[in-house]
C-alpha cells in the first residue's frame, strides 16, 4: 500500500455538493474529505463517477455546496487549478488539441506562463528522457491508442500537478500497455484519484469510495469496499441487468 508522500497537497474537500444534468440529479449532497495518496472511486456506469471527477477538476461548478482543492475553488480559480490538478480522460482524443506531439506537450506549459520556445524545449527534453525523442514532430494521428494515452500522461506530468485525476485509465488498452501505465502510475509521487467500474484497477489503493446514483454507498479500505461492491454487482448480474436502464 503506497505511503503518504511529503509532496502531497493538503487535500480535496467537498461539502454538501450537488449536481443536476438534464434535469436529473447526478450527485446528491456529497460531503467528502480526500487526503490519501491513492484513492479509488468505484461504481457502475451512470453512477456519477465522471461528474464527480469533473467537479473536483473544476470543469463544472456544483449547483449547491462547496468544492475546495488545497483550499481554493477549482472552478473559479483556474490559474491555481493549472498547477494543482491534472486530469487524464479515458479517451485521449477528448483531451488532445494539437496536431503534433511537441505542440501537445508544450501547450500546458505555455498556459502556465512559459515562453513557447522554453515550453518546446521542455517537451523535447521529456521525450528524450522517455526514449521517445523521435515523437516530437510526429502527427498525433500516427500514434496508437495506447501511445496517445501515454502522450496525454506526459503532458499532465510536465505541468507538475500535485493531484492527478484518472478517468478509467486502463480501459480499452491492451495488456502490455495496461501494465506499463499501471507501473508508471504506481511510481508517481502525486496524489492519484482514480474512477473506474473495474475493481481490479484499484489494487493497492489506500481508500475506496463506492458511488451509486450520486451517493456514497461505502467508504473505506479496499479490502472491505471492493468485496461488497463485487458481491452487489454479482447479485445484479443474476437479474435482468438492463432492466434498470433509462429508456
Amino acid at each position: 500500500m503506497p505511503a503518504l508522500l511529503p509532496e502531497l497537497s493538503p487535500g480535496i474537500d467537498i461539502a454538501s455538493a450537488s449536481v443536476s444534468l438534464g434535469g436529473r440529479v447526478v450527485l446528491d449532497g456529497l460531503t467528502l474529505r480526500l487526503t490519501e495518496g491513492r484513492i479509488g472511486i468505484l461504481g457502475r456506469n451512470g453512477s456519477g463517477k465522471t461528474t464527480l471527477l469533473r467537479l473536483i477538476a473544476g470543469l463544472i461548478a456544483p449547483d449547491g455546496g462547496v468544492v475546495r482543492v488545497d483550499g481554493f475553488d477549482p472552478f473559479k480559480d483556474r490559474k491555481a487549478a493549472l498547477s494543482a490538478l491534472g486530469i487524464l480522460f479515458q479517451n485521449p482524443d477528448h483531451q488532445i488539441l494539437f496536431p503534433t506531439v511537441e505542440e501537445e506537450l508544450a501547450f500546458g506549459l505555455a498556459q502556465q506562463g512559459l515562453a513557447q520556445s522554453e515550453a518546446l524545449a521542455k517537451a523535447h527534453a521529456v521525450l528524450a528522457e522517455e526514449g521517445r525523442g523521435h515523437w516530437a514532430k510526429a502527427p498525433v494521428s500516427t500514434l496508437s491508442q495506447g501511445q496517445r494515452h501515454y502522450l496525454c500522461l506526459l503532458a499532465v506530468l510536465l505541468m507538475q500537478p500535485r493531484t492527478i485525476l484518472l478517468d478509467e485509465p486502463l480501459a480499452g488498452l491492451d495488456l502490455p500497455t495496461q501494465g506499463r501505465l499501471a507501473r508508471r502510475f504506481a511510481a508517481l509521487p502525486q496524489r492519484l484519484v482514480t474512477i473506474t467500474h473495474d475493481p481490479a484497477t484499484l489494487a493497492g489503493v489506500d481508500r475506496v469510495l463506492w458511488l451509486d446514483e450520486g451517493r456514497i454507498v461505502a467508504d473505506g479500505p479496499p479490502g472491505e469496499v471492493i468485496p461488497a461492491f463485487t458481491a452487489a454487482m454479482g447479485r445484479i448480474g443474476e437479474l435482468d441487468a438492463d432492466a434498470d436502464l433509462a429508456g
